[in-house]
């Protein structure tokens, strides 16, 4: 029961359908078949899952975890809707900085992949979301980094006025693309002169 892959306008970044089929019942959707990424050219093993619920407003982000801990992720939305975004920060990427914004629902059953490299984050558009999502690597607190979900070098059209934007204490103290342009260069240099 393959699903649908769309790649976008970031490599590596896919869009995926879930196919569904329903009868009277409900549906069953298969949403995520590893032999079928294999094939696919996404050969990651998901070693966990996670889940969070959030009210409208919410925006959660922009996270990730740095190398060696960095994680892809294969991410859904079981309940309600939201805007995801991935944002490129893979230091030689000519995709440095540039994001992909995609609405995830229970409706529109698409999930978006996010290979390693990327920030991650998103805002719930319904008046509640239950977001699901695999990742390929255990989590690390001491690998954490944020940027805040504003970031004017980043961009992103978060449709949610901003007085109705709701984030943690940790996600208001973010940094910058510019702070973690630093940090990745630092981490890097090491692992070029070895």
């Amino acid at each position: 029961m393959p699903s649908e892959f769309k790649k976008t306008k970031i490599n590596g970044v896919y869009v995926l359908k879930t196919k569904t089929f329903k009868d009277k019942r409900g549906y069953f959707a298969e949403t995520y078949n590893k032999q079928e990424f294999t094939e696919k050219g996404i050969p990651n093993t998901f070693i966990q899952d996670n889940e969070s619920e959030s009210s409208y407003g919410v925006i959660r982000g922009l996270h990730m975890q740095l190398p060696p801990f960095d994680q892809a992720k294969l991410v859904r939305v079981v309940h309600g809707r939201v805007l995801d975004v991935a944002v490129d920060v893979r230091p030689e990427s000519p995709t440095f900085g540039k994001h992909v914004a995609v609405v995830l629902s229970k409706r529109n059953k698409k999930q978006l992949f996010i290979p390693r490299g990327f920030l991650h984050g998103f805002a719930v558009l319904s008046k509640k979301a239950t977001f699901v999502y695999k990742v390929d690597n255990v989590y690390n607190p001491s690998a954490e980094f944020g940027i805040r979900y504003d970031d004017p070098e980043i961009n992103i059209k978060w449709p949610i006025e901003k007085d109705k934007v709701i984030t943690s204490p940790k996600d208001n103290l973010a940094n910058t693309l510019a702070d973690l342009k630093k940090k990745l260069q630092e981490i890097v240099k090491p692992e070029k002169t070895k």
